[in-house]
């Protein structure tokens, strides 16, 4: 079986795709692409698949260790050890050099300029995204190609607004440094509680940054469980990973330092 992807319009100098949960060798809960190594999973199925999907992509990706904070990971400079980097987003302008988020209903946003010259990608579940983890990583897209314009991200699947409930601690983390954001905030089925539109969120926040195509996947990761993890829907569950690289003369060689 191939490994299962969805993706979103040609972007041009930029390569992405979020993996769905089809073509890995995971069995119970987890079947079959589970692509995380914190679950509980199998060692050797969880290396089965990353390595059936490194079978796709130029370069062994930078893995991340997810926290859900707003550190932005300069994905070009030498890593030390073998531990991931402790982060949530990361950044790089070098060709063929694969990003990497894990994600079971959190935001995988990817963000890149319109000539494809840097890349930046962010794993944005509420807590980075109120905390600011997109605005951070625009700042290092920027600063890392000062030279470039036109932003475009594209949102990738994640839990939907009719199956994310939330308290009102989560609704006054937006709305107590960005007003504008109550109109994500909708009404929910049990009294005192929300239901938060988390792409929408995430929407208005990349366009205040100043990105100027957006696009939103429509894919719910609670709703559609033949394609997606999801941790809220499932007491166990796998993860997904959204990946995307430059494209360039040297994408098909580079070796990771």
């Amino acid at each position: 079986m191939t490994v299962g992807m969805v993706t979103g319009d040609k972007w041009e100098g930029v390569h992405y795709f979020c993996t769905t949960r089809a073509g890995g060798v995971s069995v119970g809960a987890l079947a079959s692409l589970n692509l995380a190594e914190h679950v509980h999973d199998d060692v050797g199925c969880v290396r089965e698949n990353r390595k059936r999907l490194a079978a796709l992509l130029p370069c062994e990706p930078v893995w991340l260790e997810q926290v859900h904070g707003t550190r932005v990971f300069d994905a070009d400079l030498s890593v030390a050890g073998t531990n991931p980097p402790r982060a949530d987003a990361a950044v790089t302008d070098v060709p063929g050099r694969v990003l990497s988020i894990m994600t079971a209903d959190c935001l995988p946003v990817v963000i890149a300029d319109r000539e494809g010259k840097v890349l930046g990608m962010a794993h944005a579940g509420w807590r980075g995204l109120a905390a600011g983890v997109l605005e951070n990583t625009m700042h290092s897209v920027r600063v890392k190609c000062p030279a470039a314009s036109a932003w475009r991200a594209w949102i990738g699947p994640a839990i939907g607004r009719r199956h994310f409930e939330v308290g009102p601690d989560v609704l006054q983390a937006f709305v107590a440094n960005d007003p504008d954001s109550r109109a994500c905030f909708f009404s929910g089925p049990r009294p005192g509680k929300w239901l938060a539109d988390l792409p929408g969120l995430a929407k208005a926040r990349l366009l205040k940054a100043g990105v100027q195509h957006i696009e939103c996947s429509g894919f719910c990761s609670y709703e559609q469980a033949d394609l997606f993890y999801s941790h809220r829907r499932d007491a166990a569950s796998g993860r997904m990973a959204t990946l995307a690289w430059l494209s360039g003369s040297s994408a098909e060689s580079l070796a990771f330092i």
